[in-house]
Parts: C-alpha cells; sequence; structure tokens
C-alpha cells in the first residue's frame, strides 16, 4: 500500500468567508486513499475564542480538526510569539508532507513555523494581496513586507487572480472553483419584504471591505430600494445603528448567516460593493444563478464578469491543486 501524503491546511478564522470555504472544500474533495487530510484554524476573531462554521462543517465531513489558540484577528507582538511557539510543536508532532497556508497571518506565522520545524512542503494561497486594504501608509508597507517574507518562506505560492499573479512573481494561478448549485426557494428573503418589490441582496461577512453600508446609504437615497444583507461579522451592530438611524428597518434588513444556495432565489440583483476581494465565491455563485450583478471591479470580479464559468469548476481547482501537491519543481 503507497503511503497517503499528509496534508495540514492553516487558517487563520474559523467562521465563513472566502479563505474558510476554499480550505473546506479542498480539505473535503482531496482523493481519501492518496491524501490524509488535518485542518488547524483559530476562533472567530479574539485569542481562545470559540471556533466556528468552518470547523462544525469539518467535523460534519469527519475532517480532523486542531484548534490554534494563539490565532487572533488583530496584530499583537507578544501574541504572535504565541502562535509560533505553538504552531512550531503543532508541526513537529503532526510532522505533515505539506502545510497549506492561507490568510495573511497564518501564512506570516505558519512560513516561519514551518521552516523551523522542517516541514518538507510549504504552500501559500494568497485570497488578496493585505497591502491593497486603504489603510496607513506605515501599516500598507508593513503588510508589503510581511506578504513578501512569507512568500519568501514559502516553497510555493497560489494566486486566485490574474492581477494577483502578475504581481506576485513566480506564483501558480489557480481560480477558485465551485460545484453545480442547488438553489433553495429565497423564500426567506421574499417573505420579508413586501410583495411584488424589487430586492438588491448581497452576501459577505460583515466588515469594513465588504462595505455593505453602501447599500444602505443608497437604500437612504433611493424610497424604492429594498435590500437584503446576508452574512455576520463585526460590523453588525454599526450596520445596524446605521439603519435604525435612517429609519430603513422595513426596507434594509440583516439576515444573519445563511448558506448562499439558500437565499439567491429570493434577490432579484445580487450587489458586491466591497473594497477589497480576491475572488469572491458569492459571485461565482450569483453568476451560476442568473442573477443581475452589480459591482466594484476589485481584485478577481472583472475575471467572473468577463469568463465562462466552466474556467470557474471546483474539479478544475482540485486537479490544479494536486498537481502542485505532486510537483518536484519547488523551489
Amino acid at each position: 500500500m503507497l503511503k497517503k501524503t499528509k496534508i495540514l491546511y492553516v487558517v487563520t478564522k474559523s467562521n465563513w468567508g472566502g479563505a474558510q470555504r476554499y480550505v473546506f472544500d479542498l480539505a473535503t474533495s482531496l482523493p481519501k486513499d492518496e491524501f490524509d487530510v488535518a485542518v488547524a484554524l483559530g476562533g472567530t476573531g479574539e485569542k481562545n475564542a470559540p471556533t466556528g462554521t468552518l470547523d462544525s462543517r469539518l467535523k460534519e465531513k469527519n475532517i480532523r480538526t486542531i484548534f490554534v489558540r494563539s490565532f487572533m484577528r488583530d496584530i499583537s507582538v507578544f501574541k504572535e510569539f504565541a502562535a509560533l511557539s505553538e504552531l512550531i510543536t503543532l508541526f513537529r508532532k503532526e510532522k505533515p508532507d505539506i502545510v497549506h497556508l492561507n490568510s495573511s497571518k497564518a501564512g506570516g506565522i505558519g512560513a516561519l513555523a514551518a521552516r523551523i520545524a522542517r516541514v518538507p512542503k510549504i504552500i501559500f494561497t494568497i485570497h488578496g494581496l493585505p497591502y491593497d486594504e486603504k489603510r496607513g501608509l506605515l501599516w500598507r508597507k508593513a503588510a508589503f513586507a510581511g506578504t513578501w517574507i512569507t512568500c519568501i518562506l514559502c516553497h510555493a505560492v497560489i494566486t486566485i487572480t490574474k492581477d494577483n499573479h502578475a504581481r506576485v512573481r513566480g506564483s501558480y494561478l489557480i481560480y477558485n472553483g465551485i460545484a453545480p448549485l442547488t438553489l433553495g426557494s429565497g423564500e426567506k428573503i421574499r417573505n420579508a419584504f413586501p410583495n411584488g418589490v424589487a430586492i438588491t441582496g448581497t452576501i459577505g461577512e460583515l466588515n469594513k471591505n465588504k462595505n455593505q453600508q453602501a447599500l444602505i446609504e443608497q437604500a437612504k437615497n433611493n424610497p424604492n430600494m429594498y435590500v437584503a444583507i446576508v452574512g455576520e461579522g463585526e460590523k453588525r451592530g454599526a450596520l445596524e445603528a446605521k439603519i435604525k438611524k435612517y429609519n430603513l428597518g422595513d426596507r434594509v434588513k440583516l439576515f444573519g448567516f445563511i448558506p448562499a444556495s439558500e437565499v439567491l432565489r429570493g434577490f432579484d440583483v445580487f450587489a458586491l460593493p466591497s473594497k477589497k476581494e480576491g475572488l469572491p465565491y458569492v459571485l461565482l455563485e450569483a453568476k451560476m444563478a442568473g442573477l443581475p450583478i452589480v459591482a466594484n471591479r476589485v481584485g478577481g470580479v472583472g475575471e467572473i464578469e468577463d469568463k465562462d464559468l466552466k474556467e470557474f469548476s471546483l474539479d478544475k481547482m482540485i486537479r490544479e491543486t494536486i498537481s502542485l501537491y505532486q510537483s518536484k519543481n519547488m523551489t
């Protein structure tokens, strides 16, 4: 019997976003007779925070998960050393053949830990370059340096958009992929609004980069606009306050986390007002559902709009990633 390739995926947070879905799809789709898979993940934001949807979904599929207690969203020098130490210990214990890192923090700390632990192959997927965010100059310079140090420490880097591929020299372009959708009725969305109105819907983590507040501002200025915002995240309170401030409770509603397949038929238009994106899964799903799309052309949005959906199949993503895992030409 051939020895299975042992792969350990690492991701900072275990809420349900693009990086988490990517890890889930890879971890659950690799051939079980060839790969032994586990996922190391943090909680939902802060140190020691409870695990989120990614953890529970992986367990439902009998994928082993390992909780990294020291992972947290914000940068803290002392706590990063704790995360580094925790990952070094984990890698030495698990002895993976491949560590596949996802998200900036897991990438930087994980790449250094994997080098120290002498992991044979270290792969990092860039889900969007962090220094593209509209933040202060010093933060962006630090993010730039951290990203490139991470890339140097890794044996291979995957990018998911042509723009990032062109800017990260030597990276492998592998598009995110999705399987065919089985759409639900969307009744939960439709039933929350008056009959016959046109509903603009968006799906995503409630955070600054997703920019859901832009839709609230539009609804404030357009009395005929009805908005469904699906997702959870740190900005929920701020969005609720803005809806209340503008007295838009009848026309703008927050639905919390619901799988895209269950709500897309409840939308008449899909909106993606993001300030920063990688290659958004929700836009692929909206296109597959045949919805009209209004989106900022950031990250890979233009590529999704311009290309045939067959370029973004899950099977294609899995095949190309396995090919990279098996490659002997990594630096």
